[in-house]
């Protein structure tokens, strides 16, 4: 066998899917896929399984990395991926035996560097489908091509051959007692190594399934959360139908009861005019009826008149308001004719002959309250008005925008190691003097952390 086509370590990437490893590739040409020199239309807009695996010359695994690839809709790979699959695989803790002793493996809950725990995903390590085990027969069976080293027993050249004399063919009866303590000892350190090993692989177990555990519950509460809230949104819809209902309910209760005495009057003034009428006679009937005729005439003529009355006073008001129109034109006109000759003058004239006419110039900033300017500042403040107003309350302008942001939203603005904001509420400074950056706007924990860190 010439150097060149000397058996060496060989780099990987393995592809799965829901039955298990559908493509391999060497670590070249997953290098391409990730140029785009090449499109997987197979994975188009879907987020893959993959391992990188390295291999030594006996077809054996030796380090393995369980990351996330995605994928768009024309089937090329994410041009934002950077894993460094080489220094996760070289840094990785130990996991389970795959042939050649504890591999180093890299998966999300054992990840050398932590910001890309979360692209990173667990093993299934259950009897019924191990992924590691996956990995271990498809690289056994070599669809890849790598060269495999062939173990062949090297002769023994003929003048090395000793022998031994004839009291030493045979084994001593019985071992000293220095060798068996030493054969206890290796045998003792043996069981200590597959004992840890086991253990490492039972945390690793562990592990994994507690960070599925956490994912599933995770997405649990989630969806008891969303129908919770549309259960309570449901009710509360429900009550305030209810509510309506009952109002309604009483309303037309009360209308009802309204209307059933109002009834119940008029039927008895009916029946008691009734009664009445029976005594009279005809003629008391015809004397009440031209007294009603006479009534109703009366009162006929009566709404006529404060009929006519309002449309009388209707007209006088139309009269009033054509002729508050027609003031308010000739008012507009004037103040138009205002309006273009303050236009010829300058704004300086303007704001000149305002402050002879005693007009203020007066704004209101936080912190600051409400201030005067004076003319000859006018044009200072619409230049930069922060800092004018920074000015007033004797700090620098970063002061007092940090001390404005703070005032309008006092929380806390120290960043937490994910890189998000604390947002913790915290006492509002009401002075911009007596704002202190990076003490005023955090918590009494960032506040003390920041204090520890100066004084060390």
């Amino acid at each position: 066998m010439s150097l060149q086509n000397k058996p060496q370590m060989v780099e990987a990437v393995l592809f799965f899917n829901e039955r298990g490893i559908c493509k391999e590739m060497h670590y070249p040409e997953f290098e391409a896929l990730l140029d785009n020199v090449v499109q997987m239309h197979d994975f188009a807009d879907q987020q893959v399984r993959c391992a990188f695996v390295l291999i030594n010359p006996r077809l054996l695994v030796r380090s393995v990395v369980l990351f996330y690839l995605d994928f768009d809709e024309r089937g090329e790979a994410d041009k934002g991926w950077n894993i460094p699959l080489r220094h996760l695989a070289e840094r990785a803790g130990r996991g389970p035996d795959l042939g050649a002793g504890p591999i180093r493996l890299a998966c999300r809950s054992q990840c050398p560097v932590s910001w890309h725990q979360m692209h990173l995903w667990d093993p299934n390590l259950s009897s019924s489908g191990n992924d590691l085990a996956l990995i271990r027969d498809a690289v056994k069976r070599n669809n890849l091509g790598i060269l495999v080293e062939e173990e062949m027993p090297q002769p023994v050249e003929l003048d090395r051959l000793q022998m031994v004399s004839e009291d030493r063919w045979y084994a001593p009866a019985s071992a000293s007692q220095e060798e068996i303590e030493k054969r206890a000892a290796e045998l003792e350190e043996e069981h200590r190594q597959k004992t840890a090993q086991l253990i490492q692989q039972e945390r690793l177990r562990i592990a994994t399934l507690t960070q599925q555990h956490e994912e599933e519950l995770a997405k649990f509460r989630l969806i008891a959360e969303q129908q919770l809230a549309a259960l309570k949104q449901q009710a509360q819809g429900l009550l305030q139908q209810l509510q309506q209902q009952e109002e309604l309910n009483a309303s037309l209760k009360a209308q009802l009861a309204a209307q059933a005495d109002a009834f119940a009057t008029s039927r008895e003034e009916v029946s008691q005019q009734q009664r009445e009428l029976e005594k009279l006679g005809k003629n008391q009937i015809d004397l009440l009826r031209a007294q009603f005729d006479s009534e109703l005439s009366a009162k006929i003529a009566a709404a006529v008149v404060e009929y006519q009355e309002q449309v009388a006073l209707r007209d006088v008001d139309l009269a009033y308001r054509k002729e508050q129109e027609t003031q308010l034109q000739e008012e507009i006109a004037r103040l138009r004719e205002q309006v273009e000759q303050a236009r010829g003058q300058g704004d300086g004239q303007i704001l000149e002959q305002l402050s002879k006419l005693g007009v203020v110039f007066v704004v209101y900033h936080p912190g600051a309250g409400h201030l005067t300017i004076a003319l000859q500042d006018v044009a200072r403040y619409q230049e930069n008005p922060m800092a004018y107003v920074a000015a007033k309350c004797f700090v620098s302008e970063p002061q007092y925008c940090q001390w404005l942001a703070h005032y309008q939203m006092p929380s806390c603005e120290a960043l937490l190691p994910s890189g998000e904001r604390c947002g913790m509420p915290i006492d509002r400074v009401d002075t911009p003097s007596r704002f202190i950056s990076g003490d005023s706007n955090c918590c009494a924990r960032h506040k003390a952390s920041s204090k520890l860190r100066t004084v060390s």
